[in-house]
């Protein structure tokens, strides 16, 4: 199992960097979302080492598990409800430093310490969310909203 990275916010936006082409270039030729999906998690896990890395898709007017690395997960979730389903609702990036500190946060697994779930746009709606869930306290911030939002238009 991978172990978290501490990094700096330096160095965590030159492994950004880095990813986004590498991304693209696996995602470029492909047109199958699901197989992006899991790539694109398995891509930004080996890299960051998170808790947890993957995608939600909007499935039969709900958040349906998709491709993800990490341990078990929720498996559907409702519009509205916890970190991913305010992501959706809303239609914007949610940041959470603190998910105990998040009102109505979903508790998959204890040890999730924080999190940020982004929005996949396709033909003006949103079509799933990717989830990354950390071990540690306010591991995300503008560099990893940043950074996400433009990963998930590869899909």
């Amino acid at each position: 199992m991978a172990e978290e990275l501490t990094i700096s916010a330096g160095a965590k936006e030159e492994k950004y960097r880095e990813l986004v082409p590498q991304i693209r270039s696996v995602v470029e030729c492909e047109t199958d979302m699901i197989a992006n999906m899991a790539n694109v998690a398995s891509m930004l896990h080996e890299t960051f080492g998170f808790w947890w890395t993957g995608f939600y898709r909007v499935a039969e007017g709900v958040l349906v598990l998709g491709p993800f690395q990490g341990p078990l997960a929720c498996t559907r979730i409702r519009k509205g409800k916890g970190v991913c389903g305010t992501a959706w609702e809303r239609g914007e990036t949610v940041v959470v430093p603190d998910v105990d500190a998040f009102p109505g946060h979903i508790a998959c697994s204890s040890l999730s310490r924080s999190e940020i779930v982004v929005p996949v746009w396709k033909d003006s709606e949103v079509v799933a969310v990717l989830d990354i869930d950390s071990k540690e306290l306010g591991t995300f911030d503008e560099v990893d909203k940043l950074f996400l939002e433009e990963i998930v238009t590869c899909l």
